[in-house]
């Protein structure tokens, strides 16, 4: 099973891996548990990140709008658009 990023292989289980992994699941269900897991695993992170995010910057917007958007999707482009947010790239290459 391979994982690609980007159309870029970045990860691949080995058939012995799958062996291992097979022994707990059924070979038929085999793909369909992998995907399962990462888009979890995937899904967990942007939750955590977002939680992050959201609790750094509510009190930034609160005070400079009158309605912060609830929607996840609509409060993260006003976060990304504001004139003070910097990537964390952007962070680390300023210290």
């Amino acid at each position: 099973m391979k994982i690609q990023i980007d159309g870029k292989d970045c990860f691949e289980l080995s058939e012995l891996q799958k062996k291992v992994i097979m022994n707990d699941i059924h070979e038929d269900e085999f793909e369909s548990d992998m995907k399962r897991r990462l888009e979890y695993i995937l899904q967990r992170k942007y939750e955590q990140c977002f939680e992050r995010l959201k609790a750094e910057w509510m009190p930034v917007l609160e005070k400079s709008m009158d309605a912060v958007p609830t929607d996840p999707n609509k409060l993260a482009e006003v976060i990304f658009s504001h004139l003070d947010y910097k990537s964390r790239k952007y962070r680390e290459e300023q210290d």
